[in-house]
Order: C-alpha cells, then sequence, then structure tokens
C-alpha cells in the first residue's frame, strides 16, 4: 500500500525493479508508520511488463533517517541509495 509522503521534501531510499523487494520495504515502511510513495510502478505498462524499468521508494525527509534505520536493521541495508542529505 502506498502512503502519500506529506508536504516537504522526499528523499529516495531504494530503487530497484524487484517488486518482490519493493512490496517487502512497504511492509517495512508501513509496519513502522513511516508515510512513503512508490513512483514509477505503473511504467511496465510502457516496458511491456519486463521489469526493466526501476521502482523508487520515496520517504519524507524528516522520515528518511528513520527510514534507513528501519532497512538496515531488517539486513536489507544493501538495497538503500547513497544518501546525498
Amino acid at each position: 500500500m502506498n502512503q502519500g509522503a506529506g508536504d516537504g521534501s522526499l528523499r529516495e531510499l531504494v530503487r530497484t525493479n524487484n517488486a518482490v523487494l519493493v512490496s517487502a520495504v512497504g511492509a517495512l515502511l508501513a509496519g513502522a508508520r513511516i508515510r512513503y510513495v512508490v513512483l514509477d510502478q505503473n511504467m511496465s505498462v510502457l516496458e511491456g511488463s519486463l521489469g526493466i524499468l526501476p521502482r523508487r521508494i520515496l520517504v519524507a525527509d524528516e522520515d528518511a533517517a528513520a527510514a534507513r534505520r528501519l532497512l538496515v536493521e531488517a539486513g536489507l541495508g544493501h538495497e538503500l541509495r547513497p544518501d546525498d542529505g
């Protein structure tokens, strides 16, 4: 389930073409009540459902540190995008 990420700026957390990973990260974030948005999820219609184009998971700037910690604790730290903030 995607949840709107508020009015502030967003920070990219994960970029992947792995639909299972997108679902797992979404479940972790939702369970921790961290709002997130998945971008490019519907691009598969344009690419022919090949899974080539990556999906991006973004969180609000103020939730980025907590979200990163959550993914590291879940063993998914290697999937995190570099933190540029």
